[in-house]
């Protein structure tokens, strides 16, 4: 905007005003950005990821028309951002952040997976099927695992076998999470190996007297 001052009947800034045949000048505005923590960017970045994996659930159970892209982006932007950046973090910053990605990752795998079941025809009645095929005599699922942080097609099998079995008995399934759980696996699987000093850990889920069982005993 282009401004002129001088007598009285010129134009002003928009700083100034007339009264009663002065002009009173004021100082501009001071503006204030307000200032996002790293704790903070964490906190969302956590609160993102925590509402994707709810939108996916919804998605894959026939909730939502679509998969959530939206706040697919959000996350990978500000997990792009933080990498940007990330030698400026402290190191609790850049420990919390490496779990939240890692965390993601797993999600992210999981994800992908089931998309692409979906795609071809391979949603969750067709996983259960194959499931089926596998268990014994008595109705359970039984993996045996090694190395299940290298053996990602094991740990899922045993988290879809129990989402099938919660679901049997009526029990929630939405607070399952798939980072947790494989690192419970692995880290039972770790004691078994140490404690009972064997090479293979077999894990067995099965459903009786109406509760989930789940084992783990020293493979033969």
């Amino acid at each position: 905007m282009t401004l002129f001052a001088g007598s009285f009947n010129s134009y002003i800034s928009i700083d100034c005003l007339r009264f009663e045949g002065a002009i009173i000048c004021l100082a501009p505005a001071e503006v204030r950005v307000p200032i996002v923590t790293v704790d903070e960017e964490l906190n969302r970045l956590e609160d993102n990821i925590r509402r994707l994996k709810i939108e996916y659930e919804a998605y894959f159970n026939g909730g939502q028309p679509r998969p959530p892209h939206d706040t697919a982006f959000r996350v990978d932007t500000t997990i792009k951002k933080f990498n940007d950046g990330l030698a400026k973090l402290s190191f609790g910053h850049r420990f919390r952040f490496n779990q939240l990605v890692q965390k993601y990752a797993v999600y992210s795998d999981l994800w992908r997976r089931r998309l692409k079941e979906k795609e071809e025809g391979r949603g969750p009645s067709s996983a259960s099927h194959r499931v089926a095929e596998r268990k014994p005599a008595d109705g359970s699922t039984r993996v045996v695992c090694t190395n299940p942080e290298q053996e990602k097609e094991k740990v899922n099998e045993l988290l879809k076998a129990m989402i099938e079995a919660k679901r049997q008995v009526g029990e929630r399934v939405d607070n399952l999470d798939p980072y947790q759980f494989g690192q419970f696996v692995a880290k039972k699987t770790q004691e078994l190996k140490e404690s009972l000093g064997c090479e293979k850990v077999q894990f067995s889920i099965s459903v009786e007297e109406g509760r989930v069982k789940f084992k783990a005993v020293k493979a033969d």
